[in-house]
């Protein structure tokens, strides 16, 4: 697969998963899709400093976790007054695929969601989407992340969203969120 579509061994990813056979199990398909630079981290707190450190491209974050949930590290990341990259495409990793789950992962603000069990053709394909579809970013009152929007259908009317600031996350509330 690594020879057709795109080239993605320059691409730096960043897996947030609690389960080390699931991380070993997503760094070996995207070492089979070409990729050469795969750190890993088995929980948000870690996760969150490699991303201080490192120049992640793609974040592959797992949902359920302990302490810190992939949604609340996903919030920190979009959110926190201090993330090292808000802007950073994510990639939603789960084994629950119900429409209300996609609804609010998506809702917190990550550009991809997977379900578990994962694939090389199903990975590659939502690496593929974040490369070929880049959203633009979006800030409201109560959302900052990728347009949520797929299709982009012309709209004949008073544009609702603003330039406001979002209900960010403080400092110590990321300090909180992140320290067990």
């Amino acid at each position: 697969m690594a020879g057709q579509g795109y080239n993605i061994e320059k691409i730096n990813f960043l897996i947030v998963e609690d389960n080390a056979h699931m991380r070993l199990l997503v760094r070996s398909i995207l070492s089979a899709l070409g990729a050469q630079s795969v750190r890993d981290a088995e929980d948000a707190k870690s996760a969150y400093v490699i991303l201080g450190a490192f120049p992640i491209d793609i974040v592959i974050c797992d949902w359920q976790m302990e302490p810190v949930n992939g949604l609340d590290f996903v919030r920190a990341i979009r959110t926190g007054k201090t993330s090292p990259n808000p802007h950073i495409p994510i990639i939603m990793l789960t084994a629950h695929s119900e429409m209300n789950r996609v609804t609010e992962a998506r809702d917190c603000g990550i550009n991809e969601f997977a379900v578990k069990p994962i694939s090389a053709k199903s990975l590659y394909a939502k690496i593929r989407e974040i490369i070929r579809n880049p959203r633009n970013f979006v800030q409201t009152e109560t959302y900052f992340g990728p347009d949520r929007r797929r299709r982009q259908v012309k709209f004949a009317g008073e544009e609702r969203r603003k330039d406001v600031p979002t209900a960010a996350l403080s400092d110590a509330e990321i300090k909180a969120l992140l320290n067990d």
